[in-house]
Formats: structure tokens, C-alpha cells, sequence
């Protein structure tokens, strides 16, 4: 995975080191989901064992507090209105009976790590690191959520 990550973020550096306006300078969004779904490696969670499942669960709460709960509220409910860019973000309910990611772990890991082009963050290329997605992963699902 760092193979990708590294020559693209350079690629991607390089090219916005020219005398272009600050507009022209930044990577679109989209461009970013790209990458970040590029160096996303589902592999990453093969190894990963927790001593309990109240273990993962303290950690995933710690890393929604630290990097989601800004945006998804504190109960996961979509309402901490985040302002990003002038627009105020209003990301769905993790709690929603339509949520895409019930019940799908390794959807729910790889939504995180690459993000969205809409404005949330590619977690993946932020630092988190596959342990900390899998326990954040475990904490929406059966802390926020109630279960897998």
C-alpha cells in the first residue's frame, strides 16, 4: 500500500509546485478518492486480532471521538453540522435503517479509509491505520449501532 501512496502524494505535490493560482494548486476531491481507493488494500485487516472485544470497542471509540463524532455527532446521528469550504456538512445517520454499511464490516473499513469527494475525509491518507479503522469500524457498528 505505501508502494502507491507515497509516488502519487509526490506526483501529486510536484505537480502543484508550479506558479499556478492557489485554486489551480489544490488536488480536486475526487482525485484524492481516487488515490486513496488506489492505495486502499483490504489485506490489511487479514492479521488483525483484538484481546477482546471490549478492547476494540475502547479503541474505536476513542479514534469516532478523535476523527468522526466532528461530523456524525457524538451518537452517530449525522448532526454535528461541520463546516468545510463555506458549506455546512450534513453527513447521513450512521443509525439509519437504509445505512449502507449495516451489517458489512469490510465495505464499512474501505468507505473510511478512501472517503468521499463530498467532503469526507480519506482517512486512509489522513494516517489512520488499519488497526484504528477496524475498531472504529467495530464501535459504529456495535457501539453506535447495537450490533453487527
Amino acid at each position: 500500500m505505501r508502494w502507491i501512496v507515497l509516488p502519487l502524494s509526490v506526483a501529486l505535490a510536484s505537480a502543484s509546485c508550479g506558479e499556478a493560482p492557489e485554486a489551480q494548486r489544490t488536488v480536486p476531491p475526487d482525485t484524492m478518492a481516487a488515490v486513496a481507493l488506489a492505495a486502499y488494500d483490504a489485506t490489511a485487516f487479514d492479521t488483525i486480532t483484538w484481546e477482546t472485544q471490549q478492547a476494540a470497542l475502547d479503541r474505536g471509540q476513542v479514534v469516532y471521538r478523535h476523527s468522526c463524532a466532528r461530523c456524525h455527532g457524538g451518537e452517530g446521528l449525522g448532526d454535528a453540522e461541520f463546516v468545510l469550504h463555506g458549506d455546512t456538512l450534513r453527513p447521513l445517520s450512521l443509525k439509519r435503517e437504509d445505512w449502507p454499511y449495516a451489517g458489512d464490516k469490510a465495505s464499512l473499513r474501505q468507505q473510511v479509509f478512501v472517503g468521499t469527494a463530498e467532503g469526507m475525509p480519506h482517512w486512509g491518507l489522513e494516517g489512520l491505520k488499519p488497526r484504528d479503522l477496524d475498531a472504529v469500524a467495530i464501535f459504529i457498528m456495535e457501539g453506535l449501532r447495537g450490533g453487527f
